[in-house]
């Protein structure tokens, strides 16, 4: 097994230089690069995946089609491709960025914290998954309207990034409303 590297990063979100994956990934993990990918297919649905009970943080947990982490100096668009196809055995075609500047911090019942520069990218594919166990339990195709409409109804299934980007992102909205959450009071 390789080591993973991420890219550190300095309040103004320059790079400040990098750390193993496995030891950043802590109760007080330092602000780091890392990136989301949701996944559509021709009939407009999305791939949503549950992680792996094997991984460290959010085990089990619902969430976007892809997350992972560029290597020092590696293209965001690169490690998005390289991600996919190694989380879920699927080549992606018109990757394009959706939420470049998104950014959370997040703290799941262990205490391992996730504390990243998350630019989220939307990308289609023809193919289905073949999920890598290690990283994905399951993944299923839903509607955007249905996964909005569970995202909003019952948050606390979903990893907490994938509900604050699904806020930000026009895919997950009703017809109309600008918002799947557009019921909420501002936050």
């Amino acid at each position: 097994m390789t080591t993973e590297d991420v890219v550190l990063l300095d309040e103004d979100h320059n790079p400040i230089g990098s750390e193993r994956k496995d030891v950043v990934h802590s109760k007080s993990t330092p602000l780091h690069l890392a990136f989301s990918c949701h996944v559509l297919n021709a009939a407009g649905q999305v791939l949503v995946t549950r992680r792996s009970l094997g991984k460290r943080a959010w085990p089990g947990v619902w969430t976007n089609s892809c997350c992972g982490h560029p290597q020092p100096g590696e293209p965001i668009e690169d490690a998005v491709v390289r991600r996919v196809r190694h989380e879920l055995g699927l080549s992606v075609r018109e990757l394009r960025s959706e939420l470049p500047d998104f950014r959370y911090r997040a703290t799941d019942a262990s205490g391992i914290v996730e504390n990243e520069v998350c630019p989220v990218f939307l990308a289609v594919t023809d193919e289905e998954p073949h999920l890598n166990p290690l990283e994905v339990m399951e993944a299923r195709w839903a509607g955007p309207g249905e996964l909005g409409s569970a995202l909003r109804s019952a948050p606390w299934a979903f990893s907490p990034w994938f509900v604050s980007q699904a806020r930000e992102m026009p895919l997950y909205a009703p017809p109309g409303s600008g918002s799947p959450f557009a019921d909420e009071a501002p936050r």
